[in-house]
């Protein structure tokens, strides 16, 4: 057994501590994002993480030690079968946590804590999509001299048109 945290608790005594993270995690993993003070969302974050590492493995004894930990079945499962499917190509970092304005009430400072379901982009793929970027840029100007004289073809019919056009022009003052 771990030994418990030493100095102030969130709430008061340790076993209410554990009773807030706990709905916390629910709350989180339910709606996705929470607004709640910086402390809890501090503490928070390391034990949702682990929560969702669990359910990454998804064996029956993870699924049942989350379960000791978040005691909400419906929640389980939606993290076990919808959340942790989504976090397979992360390897952590499954939480963002971005400060708010301070509480009006007390002015606690406040912050939201979210799930970051975007996908992860490495920096191999980065890599790879400027270098494809760059060979395209330079088979690019290829493909512009090939149409570059159909463009002169078009003004020199158009030079024609504007002689045409200046000969009837002259032909009309002298008449």
């Amino acid at each position: 057994m771990p030994t418990p945290k030493k100095g102030a608790r969130l709430g008061g005594s340790a076993s209410h501590q554990t009773k807030i993270l706990s709905n916390l995690a629910a709350q989180l993993f339910e709606h996705g994002a929470i607004k709640t003070t910086d402390a809890k969302a501090k503490l928070l974050r390391p034990y949702a993480e682990k929560l969702i590492t669990k359910a990454k493995a998804g064996t029956v004894a993870d699924r049942r030690n989350v379960l000791k930990l978040v005691p909400n079945k419906d929640v389980v499962n939606y993290l076990f079968n919808e959340l942790a499917p989504k976090f397979e190509s992360r390897d952590g970092g499954y939480t963002r946590i971005v400060k708010l304005e301070n509480r009006k009430g007390d002015n606690a400072p406040m912050s939201q804590i979210s799930l970051v379901l975007e996908e992860t982009v490495s920096a191999e793929a980065t890599r790879a999509t400027r270098a494809a970027a760059s060979k395209k840029a330079e088979e690019a100007p290829a493909a512009e001299v090939e149409e570059a004289p159909e463009v002169e073809a078009d003004t020199a019919t158009d030079a024609a048109a504007e002689a045409e056009a200046t000969e009837d022009s002259a032909e009309a003052t002298e008449k």
